[in-house]
């Protein structure tokens, strides 16, 4: 005798065929072949766990781009691609990354953790006379490709192609604005937000006419504190009138830490600050539902906003 099945059954298995679907991890290579200017590198990538700074990669040869998508159902349709920092000589993949991604996504914002190309280390600790400007030019270059690369992208995953924007921290920060202030104005994000980070090498020209930029960094943050500040005011000189959110403390690095400060807060002020400025069509008084922890997002059938 076939056994009939219970249609709370039936849903339950429709629910969790969905969550596989988007819980399925996808990483795009951002480049067809080597990408363009470091054919002959021969570092090889390494990746340091349980570091001050969570998990930590290095000499990153091969750019990608790893997708965090939500729930078909809470999805947004913004996209925002995430740059961890780490001099441009790493990159601290979690706590500026990964953890960022899955908050975004977790409440209906398709997310991009961005592996952009460091520059080889070969000594520990910061490089003596690091030259910024040297050391994220390929950075830079690896996020100008991710925006195009999720634009294309678009409709497949559920995105509309002029709400895809940036966020970097510290030196990711430097990439992000790269990004940002890149003569192709087409080509730019359709939103920055710059956590303690700014251009740390030589201040660059400041084009008429930015999309919306968001800067948040701590008072207490030795590292960053001027040279942001510094770029804060190169904008506003150039007409840009950036959001910005300057806590009492919270120091460098502060990312996705509870520390008791009010930098814990960040990104709840960054996301209403994309609802305010229309990135988020679709309010919620509740988060979504997310799906298991540590499991980004993958490919959803194709759909037209």
């Amino acid at each position: 005798m076939q056994r009939a099945w219970h249609p709370r059954f039936c849903m339950a298995v429709a629910l969790s065929l969905l969550t596989s679907m988007v819980c399925a991890q996808s990483t795009l290579e951002l480049w067809p072949g080597v990408a363009p200017g470091s054919e002959h590198w021969t570092q090889r990538e390494i990746v340091a766990h349980d570091t001050p700074s969570g998990t930590v990669i290095i000499n990153v040869v091969k750019p990608t781009l790893t997708v965090y998508l939500p729930r078909p159902d809470q999805a947004s349709g913004a996209g925002v691609i995430v740059a961890p920092g780490g001099y441009c000589v790493a990159l601290a993949i979690d706590r500026e990354g990964n953890e960022v991604a899955r908050w975004l996504q977790h409440r209906g914002i398709a997310a991009f953790v961005l592996k952009y190309r460091t520059q080889q280390k070969r000594e520990q600790g910061i490089p003596k006379d690091l030259d910024m400007d040297q050391a994220c030019h390929y950075g830079i270059a690896d996020a100008i490709q991710a925006i195009g690369l999720v634009r294309r992208h678009a409709r497949e995953w559920r995105l509309a192609p002029d709400r895809v924007g940036i966020v970097g921290f510290s030196a990711g920060g430097m990439v992000a604005s790269g990004a940002l202030l890149q003569a192709d104005a087409a080509a730019r994000p359709d939103f920055a937000a710059l956590i303690y980070g700014a251009p740390f090498g030589t201040m660059p020209a400041i084009p008429a006419k930015l999309p919306p930029v968001f800067m948040a960094w701590a008072q207490d943050d030795p590292i960053a504190r001027g040279a942001v500040a510094q770029f804060r005011d190169a904008l506003l000189k150039a007409g840009t009138r950036p959001e910005v959110h300057v806590f009492s403390a919270g120091g460098h690095g502060f990312g996705m830490l509870h520390q008791g400060t009010s930098s814990d807060h960040w990104i709840e002020e960054f996301r209403d600050w994309l609802q305010a400025d229309g990135f988020l069509r679709v309010e919620r008084s509740t988060p979504a539902r997310a799906p298991p922890e540590g499991t980004p997002g993958g490919k959803l059938a194709s759909h037209r906003r």
